[in-house]
């Protein structure tokens, strides 16, 4: 049985481990996979037996099988252990494809495989600096040894090539999951926000409204045996106010509603902005129920995050229409298009839509973006104009745009 800190060292990657974090967290199954799909580029190292470069097979044959399970051992552990460590891996590879590059020539398969992992080191400044300094001092070894420099200027293309992208994935993946933290930020100070502005409203209106509600009950308790026509005035106010108390809470629920709306645009507009691409989002401005509400927002959102993830996009228009008996959501953007309609993002808001009686559609020609339409029924009760009750701290930015682009 392997005792549990041995299957840690080779198995299980460290929480903020390249697997673990980076650029692949949340990816698909096959880019996680990548790390050892691009080991079927190892077999490069045994070229000698294709290629006659003139080395004695024993010379170089036996040092280069000794060296494989070194290397995977360190190529995994670069991948797994924490970020701050992947430094030392990455020399410790490029040290191995140095000490067998006098015996077999395409060991700078190995000094590759060193960039590959140096690319996610804790910093691009010190991912950038291993790299050249690991190339450079390889191609010192090569000089000194003499080998031909063809071969030298292939490991060194390769190498950088492979480095810089593996660099620049990881800027993206950093820079994503900033994005996202941002987004997730914005959402809880909306909430927080929401949920003070909504306790400040049902003090400020229940709060008075109670009060005299006891008051007036009170009173008549104490007339309904003296004066019982003025205990029915008393209880007849009671009723008139409960119905004044009860319209109101209605009045700032629709607000809430249309608040939550709010702020998932408001979200997505930063969220957008950060990434790059304008926003523009017009409504006619009328309330709606809170299932809507939420499944609107639901969309919405994973539209956005598919919009800034995918499409490249520079332009994102989001339209809100609600009549009587449906609302219809649109969000456009000009970026490539070209969508897989059954991505489990889009099949999630088909689901979504359809369980609730609506219509989904879609159409991404590739090269002219996309645009998504959610059609949803409403209930029949009369749909009210509540456009003046949306929180203005959320909306107004989204107001003052939509005006300007009027």
């Amino acid at each position: 049985m392997i005792r549990p800190e041995i299957d840690a060292i080779f198995t299980k990657p460290a929480p903020d481990s390249v697997m673990a974090t980076g650029r692949f967290r949340g990816a698909p199954r096959v880019m996680r996979l990548m790390p050892l799909v691009s080991l079927v580029w190892l077999g490069w190292i045994f070229g000698p037996a294709v290629f006659n470069i003139g080395v004695p097979f024993d010379h170089w044959f036996w040092p280069t099988v000794a060296s494989v399970p070194v290397f995977l051992f360190l190529y995994w552990r670069g991948y797994v252990c924490p970020r701050h460590h992947n430094v030392w891996y990455a020399l410790a590879i490029g040290a191995l494809g140095a000490a067998l590059t006098p015996f077999n020539p395409f060991a700078e398969t190995y000094l590759i495989y060193a960039c590959a992992v140096a690319a996610f080191c804790t910093s691009l400044r010190l991912a950038i600096g291993l790299m050249l300094a690991m190339l450079l001092l390889y191609s010192l070894e090569w000089a000194w040894i003499g080998f031909p420099w063809p071969y030298l200027v292939n490991a060194l293309l390769v190498g950088l090539i492979v480095g810089i992208s593996g660099m620049y994935q990881n800027v993206v993946r950093q820079r994503q999951a900033e994005l996202r933290l941002s987004h997730e930020e914005v959402r809880r100070l909306a909430a927080s926000a929401e949920r003070e502005r909504i306790g400040r409203d049902l003090h400020d209106l229940l709060g008075h409204t109670l009060s005299m509600v006891a008051l007036k009950s009170e009173l008549a308790g104490r007339l309904i045996e003296r004066d019982p026509g003025a205990a029915r005035r008393e209880i007849a106010d009671v009723e008139r106010v409960a119905r004044d108390a009860l319209s109101q809470v209605r009045s700032a629920v629709s607000g809430i509603r249309a608040a939550a709306l709010a702020a998932e645009l408001a979200s997505a507009r930063l969220l957008l902005e950060a990434a790059g691409v304008r926003m523009e989002y017009w409504s006619d401005g009328n309330a709606l129920p809170s299932e809507v509400e939420t499944c609107l927002a639901l969309v919405l959102r994973e539209a956005v995050t598919n919009i800034q993830r995918h499409a490249r996009a520079n332009r994102v228009e989001v339209t809100v229409i609600a009549g009587t008996e449906r609302v219809v959501m649109r969000v456009r953007d000009d970026g490539r298009g070209g969508v897989n309609e059954r991505g489990n993002g889009l099949n999630g808001m088909r689901e979504r839509i359809v369980a609730r009686g609506g219509e989904f559609a879609i159409d991404s020609p590739r090269g002219r973006g996309t645009s998504i339409e959610v059609s949803l029924p409403l209930p029949l009760a009369k749909v009210e104009r509540v456009a003046q009750k949306v929180a203005p701290a959320v909306v107004a930015p989204l107001a003052r745009q939509a005006g300007s682009h009027a």
